[in-house]
């Protein structure tokens, strides 16, 4: 147990940029879906993700991210998980979160000001199966920024953790590998939405943590860009140029997207702004 506990505060400390991410995801998830929503997603993403990468890595069965594998290096410094680096499976909790997030504010109604940005009546949208299958694009979108600086990990902190034994059509990677992305957020997302309705069914009232502050709609889309950006701005330090130039266009589409998404909620009463 003391060594459990002396490796989880290494990975903290050794990884400290994923428990960034992680404390903002924390906070819009609390804010957003309530505290006892936000452990039943937490703990879910978690296993969904942990059971896929065993799968495809640690089990070989190549399901659902296609054949890959850890290399273990790492291992007195960082909790690693039956052959799974934990920071890594951990990663998909926030990954998932703020892709469907994302997804309710471009599916959503939105009103938006100078002063304020909201998502109207984001439930309506929450639940839906088309929100479910925007997010799983969306957080596979984030993989094709992602995927190729993490496997060039030995030339920065993250350092060399996994190998494509096959290589990859897309710079060493595996077309199954964002097949795998789309299939572990669309998994985790309608498994949660399926077991909220059934443990939290009968309860109405406003859940413990919500909270509704000034431009919240703005958090999910802040912290997507940031995990964005804190790659592209790896890809650059490492002298990927190429890559790095390549990924800023690959994101211009989404930032277009979310433009003309703010863009269309000048017709939306701004009078409560």
């Amino acid at each position: 147990m003391l060594e459990f506990l002396r490796l989880l505060i290494s990975t903290v400390a050794y990884r400290p940029y994923v428990f960034v991410f992680l404390a903002c995801y924390l906070f819009l998830a609390v804010t957003h879906i309530g505290w006892k929503r936000t452990v039943l997603y937490s703990v879910l993403a978690y296993t969904v993700a942990f059971l896929c990468e065993w799968s495809s890595a640690v089990a070989g069965t190549g399901f659902p991210f296609g054949h890959y594998t850890y290399i273990n290096t790492t291992s007195d410094r960082e909790l690693w998980i039956a052959g799974v680096p934990f920071m890594d499976s951990l990663s998909f909790t926030f990954l998932s979160f703020v892709s469907w997030e994302l997804a309710v504010l471009l599916l959503g109604r939105l009103k938006a000001g100078w002063r304020d940005v909201q998502v109207i009546e984001s439930e309506a949208v929450r639940n839906k199966w088309s929100t479910t299958l925007l997010a799983a694009f969306l957080m596979t979108y984030l993989d094709i920024i992602i995927d190729p600086v993490a496997l060039l990990g030995d030339r920065w902190f993250l350092g060399r953790i996994y190998f494509y034994p096959g290589g990859g059509s897309y710079r060493g990677i595996t077309i199954a590998n964002f097949f795998g992305w789309f299939f572990v957020c669309l998994a985790i997302l309608r498994l949660y939405i399926s077991l909220d309705r059934k443990i939290f069914k009968t309860k109405r009232d406003v859940p413990a943590g919500v909270r509704s502050y000034r431009f919240k709609a703005l958090g999910p889309v802040g912290l997507y860009f940031g995990v964005l950006g804190f790659n592209l701005f790896m890809t650059f330090w490492i002298g990927e140029k190429e890559l790095g130039i390549t990924g800023i266009f690959i994101i211009l589409p989404l930032m277009l997207t979310l433009f003309l998404a703010f863009a269309r909620s000048d017709d939306l009463d701004r009078a409560d702004l």
